[in-house]
């Protein structure tokens, strides 16, 4: 199993959205490498979800519910999605800051690529934050 984190705007689409939904296609990312990314993500493998920009927060546990396949919304390239569901609420929020000042996670994506809006974990990386969060 491989862990992830995946990025979105809580006012474009949140993580209560998608407790409420049930399950979304992640569509849209038109970068290559979070393409990339989410080309190797397999049904089962777990995902935090970072709220962006306005609140900074990993706040909820999904898992890959399907494997990568084409991207219905993309008009041009090889842009593929992913279907989530949502696994378990974060007890706590878990803020940039906290994730900044912890110095086991200096070296996370997160902190390294900031712009990406789909990235690999380390496991040790993940269970840091899980335990961070609940």
């Amino acid at each position: 199993m491989q862990h992830w984190l995946v990025k979105s705007e809580p006012e474009k689409y949140s993580w209560a959205d998608l407790v409420r939904d049930g399950r979304t296609m992640w569509d849209g990312v038109r970068n290559y490498q979070a393409r990339n990314n989410m080309q190797q993500m397999q049904p089962g493998d777990l995902v935090l979800y970072y709220h962006s920009v306005s609140e900074k927060a990993v706040v909820g546990i999904a898992k890959v519910e399907k494997a990568a396949y084409p991207d219905p919304t993309a008009e041009e390239g090889k842009w593929v999605v992913v279907d989530l569901v949502p696994f378990r609420d974060f007890k706590e929020p878990v803020t940039l800051e906290q994730i900044k000042q912890d110095k086991r996670l200096e070296r996370i994506a997160l902190l390294r690529q900031s712009r990406l809006s789909v990235m690999p974990l380390k496991a040790e990386e993940f269970d840091i934050l899980l335990a961070l969060g609940n």
